[in-house]
């Protein structure tokens, strides 16, 4: 009889740990399914994290309440089977609320959004409150069934809470770091849901939790039926080309069909990640054929601008531009236009912290840094301040294209880092950071980073593009008035172009830069101008302001 109890114990006691790993799972998974249409921002992992929580706290509140009831460990399989297939319905039902939800956010239809992204969180309140009664429910079965009851309560919570968590945290790395980038959100969510419930099958032992598994499968099947990608192309014109979820993003390639007035068809291959808000890489097809650096502008893209940003020094050549480490690649769209523009021997080092999109890059974008014809083009998958901090060369240009939309990491905004950047440039480098603007204009962003910029470089400079983004550039040396620089450097470039054709692609951008700009020309940023207090490692509040930006798009008459 004491045998049979203690086998008995020893599995409840697993059944606390797998437990544990399925609970923490579901959570882990909750941000990744929520990262295609709204990214994975600070805030979406504050409302992940808060609502788990909540989940928790009325799990146990209910799993107490349940045991002591009825302190049967039939009640606590059955509330493991009911986890599993809720969890299963999740992919089916999340989707189009977060379709709902992205529609109504681009649309700044608040209370749809609201509404939408409400429904998708609570999907998962049930699931996680029914596996957080597990562990009360546990101490309770065990304190039920020992000789000495009350004597051991501390030692059965205690038991029971650390099994429980050394179960979460294997749950935690064995789904981010393993089954995520192995077979996906929506698998690994089903995957959970057949495990929780063949785990109940086996305390069960009944037919009817045996129909729970087949339920699960039937679910997965007609998830992947009615559904075989995650969302159709995130860009107007545009049709999927391949999508991939990777530890870091969800990554879409798309090819775009681009109609100018006219009647001109210009296909393109565009890079989206996560909400789809932005798109990070553009490749104009027709580069294929010709080999012209004037076909790899993008119409006055943020991407055209990193280029021409040395010639706010007077006198400056392009033999000058030796050199670039970007900061944020991508696939590659900035690293293109400069070996096109300034030759295949151009040293660059391109940072990008998620090692799938080099690849996709490779892959669909033609990048070069595989290519022995481009020997000093080279890809590192890193984080780009930890690279930075460790790199020991000096570079002419470095760029900084890493503010994904609509957060951008805090680490790379504040005076520390420019510091460290500015110590990575040649005497007459220049540091050279996209900023993005919403389309009324609104420059807050765009002025804190200046501001803070401006407490490293001697100089700061603004190129407004043909839209909404402006390029900011620090001079790592006065260069005097950079804007007349500008403007007599656009005027040798248009006549250097003349002779050498590949300089045309320098000579048109610089001309957008001086007459184009959304809000003006070429200029230079002065203390005068600075509103914000420069962000620091200790304090960087980007969120703050960045939700700031969106609550007064939201509530902005249309059409103004």
């Amino acid at each position: 009889m004491k045998s049979a109890q203690s086998r008995a114990d020893r599995f409840l006691l697993l059944v606390v740990f797998l437990a544990g790993v399925g609970t923490l799972s579901i959570e882990m998974v909750m941000p990744r399914l929520l990262a295609p249409f709204f990214g994975t921002s600070q805030p979406i992992w504050a409302v992940v994290i808060g609502m788990t929580l909540s989940y928790l706290a009325a799990g146990y509140w209910l799993g107490g309440r349940l045991a002591d009831r009825r302190p049967e460990a039939r009640l606590l399989f059955w509330l493991i089977a009911w986890a599993g297939l809720l969890t299963a319905l999740i992919p089916l039902v999340a989707r189009p609320l977060l379709q709902l939800a992205q529609f109504s956010l681009r649309g700044v239809a608040a209370g749809g959004f609201l509404g939408a992204l409400l429904g998708v969180i609570l999907l998962f309140a049930a699931p996680v409150i029914l596996m957080a009664t597990v562990g009360p429910f546990a101490v309770r079965l065990q304190l039920h069934q020992a000789e000495r009851g009350v004597a051991v309560a501390g030692r059965a919570a205690g038991t029971i809470s650390a099994l429980s968590t050394v179960g979460s945290i294997v749950g935690t790395f064995l789904t981010v770091l393993v089954l995520i980038p192995l077979i996906g959100t929506s698998a690994t969510i089903f995957l959970f849901a057949g495990f929780l419930v063949a785990l109940s099958l086996i305390g069960l032992r009944d037919w009817r939790a045996g129909l729970m598994l087949v339920a699960v499968a039937g679910l997965a099947l007609a998830h992947y039926a009615a559904a075989p990608t995650i969302k159709s192309a995130d860009c107007r014109g545009c049709t999927l080309l391949a999508e991939r979820e990777s530890s870091h993003n969800y990554i879409q390639v798309a090819d775009q069909q681009v109609v100018y007035s006219s009647g001109t068809v210009d296909p393109r291959r565009v890079l989206i990640l996560n909400e789809g808000q932005a798109i990070h890489s553009i490749y104009r097809l027709k580069y294929r054929q010709t080999g012209d650096p004037l076909d790899l502008l993008t119409d006055g893209g943020p991407w055209d601008y990193f280029a021409v940003a040395p010639y706010l020094y007077a006198g400056m050549q392009p033999e000058q531009v030796r050199s670039l480490a970007l900061l944020g690649a991508a696939a590659g769209s900035i690293p293109k236009q400069f070996l096109a523009i300034y030759g295949p021997q151009t040293l660059i080092d391109a940072v990008e912290i998620d090692p799938a999109i080099s690849e996709l890059g490779r892959r669909y974008f033609d990048m070069e840094d595989e290519d022995p014809a481009y020997p000093g083009y080279t890809t590192y998958a890193q984080d780009a301040r930890a690279w930075l901090a460790s790199s020991e060369r000096r570079y002419d240009v470095i760029g900084m294209d890493a503010y994904h939309q609509p957060y951008i990491p805090f680490h790379l905004t504040t005076v520390e880092f420019f510091q460290e950047v500015r110590a990575r440039l040649n005497p007459q480098g220049v540091a050279v950071v996209n900023a993005g603007r919403p389309a009324s204009g609104d420059d807050r962003l765009v002025n804190a980073l200046a501001s803070t910029m401006l407490v490293v470089f001697p100089e700061v400079y603004v190129i407004d593009t043909r839209f909404a983004n402006a390029i900011l550039v620090g001079v790592n040396s006065p260069a005097g008035d950079g804007a007349a620089n500008f403007v007599a450097n656009a005027a040798a470039m248009a006549r250097r172009a003349e002779a050498e054709p590949r300089y045309r692609a320098l000579q048109l951008v610089m001309y957008w830069a001086l007459n184009e700009g959304r809000l003006g020309p070429v200029r230079q940023f002065t203390a005068d101008q600075a509103r914000y207090t420069p962000f620091r490692d200790d304090r960087a509040p980007v969120e703050q302001l960045i939700d700031g930006l969106i609550f007064t798009e939201a509530v902005r008459p249309r059409g103004n």
